[in-house]
Parts: structure tokens; sequence; C-alpha cells
């Protein structure tokens, strides 16, 4: 089953994070090795507040076969209490688009790598394009129950 058209994993290293370590957690949330799958680490350098300098990790995830590699990770490595609050947030992480969106705390993931939901901006990004039709709300939150109640994708 196609579950997501695109995953985007995306994280920010401000001056005082370690940069290596941003970039090596964003790539420990892929669970498969993205030079053989032919998958680009996107660096970008931006400048933020204060005249900071941030650099942006980005993995685009497009093939199902790897948007489902990375599923079943993160249904894997979440508890069922996340699960469950992944599904009862369902409408409040979801945009205009239907694209759904989870915040992993960076902290925990680096240093421990476990994965913890986190409202915090000092985060890893995910954000799902939802494979739902027709795009209806209705559809979308029926794929997220759908989802986060699977043991396997």
């Amino acid at each position: 089953m196609k579950w997501v058209h695109k995953a985007i994993l995306t994280a920010f290293a401000k001056p005082e994070d370690t940069i290596e370590e941003i970039k090596e957690g964003i790539i420990a949330l892929v669970p498969f090795n993205l030079k053989e799958a032919k998958i680009q680490l996107q660096v970008q350098n931006t400048e933020g507040f204060d005249n900071r300098s941030i650099n942006v990790f980005t993995i685009i995830l497009i093939k199902e076969s790897h948007t489902n590699d990375f599923l079943q990770f993160l249904l894997d490595e979440l508890s069922e209490k996340q699960k469950t609050l992944l599904i009862s947030q369902a409408e409040s992480r979801l945009d205009a688009e239907y694209d759904y969106f989870i915040r992993i705390d960076k902290e925990r993931w680096i240093k421990e790598r476990e994965i913890r939901l986190t409202d915090s901006g000092d985060c890893f990004h995910i954000k799902l394009a939802l494979a739902v039709f027709p795009k209806k709300k209705e559809k979308a939150i029926e794929l997220i129950e759908k989802l986060f109640t699977q043991k396997n994708i």
C-alpha cells in the first residue's frame, strides 16, 4: 500500500550545535544506506536571527520502497503511547495540503537514539505527504489512524 507520496526529513544545526552530530542524526533516521539508494543528503547554509549561520540538512524520500522502509522504522521506534498521541493529534498535525508533521526531540535522538515526540523547535522535522484520494481531511485522518495502528507496512 502506498502510504505517502513523499517523506521529507529536516534538521537545523545552529552555531551552538555540533554539525556532525546533527548530520549523523538525520542520516540515522533513515534505515538504509543513502548512497546505495542514490539519495542525497542536502545541505544548505542560511542566516537565522542575529545573523547566525544555520545549516539545514534535508533528506527527501520519494520511492515507495524508501518511504515504506522509513515508515516501518518509525513505527518500530515509536511507543504505543506515542502512536496513540499521533492519532489523537492527527487533525492538528495536518496542513491545508494534508501533509502530516511530526517533530522528534533532537537531543534525545542524538544522544540516545531514542525517538521522542516533541513540540519544541529544537527537533528533527518529518513531513509526510499523505497518499490520500480524494484529498479530504477525513481521508487523511483515516490514513493516519490506519498507519499508526499497523504493525507492519
